[in-house]
């Protein structure tokens, strides 16, 4: 028996409702069910992206050892990588990023991010909710007061009918001891609108996710005859009551039977159906197969697929940051998205596609030691950072925007997380001065940035 998922609040979640077989579906499917009920409409202008991507580096990398090497800088702030040229001219990355220099021409990379929060929970709500998270302090853990995270807020805008949900994380939720990462949920528009969260490892051979699966003793025939049964007693009480009201449970139940006997959804999570050699070109580790799994997850039809490039602080370099770069982190980000970015381009998805790359903040100019630490590393800076957006209409080949000659500041005009919010909410075709209700029914803006306008012009360009 698959026990009751509970919410990271404690909260037993069963999304589907009672319909003879609830309870064996564990993952998030809140805002597939509620999203149609509501029967909500949003006017907008033609979307850019059809689906989003999330790259999310957790942990925070160095800006000036990966997309924006400072090689001029002095002894103490200047890397102890080489950088390369890339297939943009003008355009370096760090030695250790070879494949992905190749896609540079795809590739916009903004040098001039920038918040106000340099604790890990606090900046991940900035990158992805757009929003400074209400009341922060350090270490505040997420709640129903936060923002909605960017796949929540298209659930709750753009409600889907088609059983498919709005957003998947993977293959990590950010969670550490008793602190629960913001920004991975709905927030104040509730738990029926949280994106599903996988947490298995796609690289591990025994990785299934059973709760897309039929359980044990069930079988399409048996499901069906359920399902027909069901609509026998619906229609039964129905007539007995002699109510005009048509069942308000049917739409619902239909969604819930559409995702399990259709099986479109649970194909994509069955990695065993793709190509051996696809699957080691993405590398055989956790950050190619989850890359792997969020492409097949778009192409299944998917809106919003986040991928935490390891876990909760694996980008978190205070102390080694060269050696831990070099061997642990960069090659296999690497060649994972290398192989995303030639399979996006050659199916023609990344036109549709946008893939935001980001972490929630970079790191110190300064190399340092940090307590009990005996090499040196970087600590937190949110003052500049870098963060590469491709696809969906993107202009590749540029840098927008600078840091300065030790990569401190921006040298240019800043660019927030609230600007790059209402660049992915523009990118689906919605507004981002669309306005949202909290739970005591204040309005909201959904996004108070501007969108990021030299992503699709030549203006700006460095």
């Amino acid at each position: 028996m698959i026990p009751d998922h509970r919410h990271p609040y404690g909260v037993i979640r069963r999304e589907f409702l009672q319909v003879g077989f609830s309870g064996f579906l564990g993952l998030g499917t809140s805002g597939l069910l509620a999203g149609a009920a509501r029967g909500a409409t949003l006017a907008a202008k033609s979307p850019r992206a059809k689906s989003m991507i999330v790259v999310f580096l957790t942990g925070a990398p160095s800006q000036i050892d990966t997309f924006d090497p400072k090689p001029d800088a002095p002894d103490g702030i200047r890397s102890e990588f080489a950088t390369i040229e890339t297939r943009a001219p003008g355009l370096r990355f760090c030695e250790h990023l070879p494949k992905l220099a190749g896609h540079a021409d795809k590739l916009a990379v903004i040098r001039s991010m920038a918040h106000g929060f340099t604790n890990h929970l606090n900046g991940t709500h900035e990158l992805l909710t757009g929003h400074s998270q209400p009341g922060a302090f350090f270490d505040k853990i997420a709640s129903r007061d936060d923002y909605p995270c960017y796949a929540a807020a298209l659930d709750y805008l753009k409600p889907r009918a088609d059983g498919i949900p709005t957003g998947v994380m993977l293959p990590t939720f950010l969670m550490e001891g008793p602190l629960v990462w913001p920004g991975q949920h709905a927030g104040f528009l509730g738990p029926k609108h949280d994106p599903w969260q996988i947490r298995q490892d796609p690289n591990d051979p025994k990785f299934r996710v059973d709760d897309l699966s039929m359980p044990v003793g069930f079988s399409v025939e048996r499901m069906n005859s359920r399902r027909s049964l069901l609509s026998d007693l619906s229609a039964q009480r129905d007539a007995l009551e002699a109510s005009p009201v048509a069942d308000p449970l049917a739409k619902q139940r239909d969604l819930a039977y559409a995702l399990l006997l259709s099986g479109k959804v649970g194909h994509a999570f069955d990695l065993g159906r793709e190509d051996p050699k696809v699957r080691d070109r993405y590398g055989r580790h956790p950050f190619g197969q989850s890359l792997l799994l969020a492409r097949r997850l778009v192409q299944s039809g998917v809106p919003i697929v986040q991928a935490n490039m390891g876990r909760v602080q694996s980008w978190d370099h205070h102390g080694a940051i060269f050696k831990t770069l070099k061997d642990r982190m960069l090659p296999p980000l690497d060649q994972a998205l290398d192989a995303l970015f030639e399979d996006l381009h050659v199916s023609g998805l990344l036109d549709e596609t946008l893939v935001v790359i980001t972490g929630e903040f970079g790191r110190t100019p300064k190399i340092g030691f940090s307590v009990g630490s005996t090499v040196p590393g970087r600590d937190h800076w949110s003052s500049v950072f870098s963060t590469v957006l491709a696809g969906a209409g993107v202009r590749g080949g540029q840098a927008i925007g600078a840091s300065d000659r030790i990569g401190a500041y921006p040298a240019s005009r800043p660019y927030s997380p609230g600007d790059l919010a209402a660049t992915i909410y523009d990118a689906f075709g919605i507004d981002p001065a669309t306005e949202l209700r909290d739970r005591l029914g204040r309005p909201i803006q959904l996004a108070r940035g501007e969108v990021i306008a030299p992503l699709y012009t030549a203006a700006e360009a460095v």
